[in-house]
């Protein structure tokens, strides 16, 4: 029996690993570029160092379980809201809004105020959250 000692260059490369990788790179580049591209754009407050001695009015807009609307404990419908901004915007150009849902409320029902409030172009519009549990 003769064996064979000569060792034979081999003719070509085996480029599938490399091109398995350069995909799996690819796709998580795009992964990662497409996933900080989306998000919402949200305009934080900034912190000064005295103290605001202004006072504004604030408009509590609450979203009940039922679907119902409370501004300041009052309930009201989305047509007298309208109304109620309005009117505390003509007595105070700043004055805030807050809106409020409970934790089971129709999703709908808080954006239903939020549009509203961005239609009538108030800017001091903030979220009320709280704990879990309380």
């Amino acid at each position: 029996m003769q064996i064979n000692t000569e060792a034979k260059p081999y003719d070509s490369i085996n480029v599938t690993p490399m091109l398995d990788l350069a995909y799996v790179l690819l796709v998580v580049f795009i992964l990662m570029t497409t996933a900080g591209v989306q998000g919402l754009t949200m305009n934080l407050p900034k912190p000064s160092n005295k103290p605001s001695t202004e006072q504004h009015e604030v408009k509590i807009v609450q979203v009940m379980e039922s679907g119902a609307l409370m501004v300041n404990g009052v309930g009201v419908t989305l047509d007298q809201l309208e109304v109620q901004l309005d009117a505390a915007r003509a007595r105070d150009p700043k004055f805030s809004v807050m809106i409020r849902g409970e934790a089971r409320a129709p999703y709908n029902g808080v954006i239903q105020v939020v549009d509203l409030v961005n239609r009538m172009g108030i800017a001091n519009v903030g979220l009320i959250t709280s704990r879990i549990g309380t």
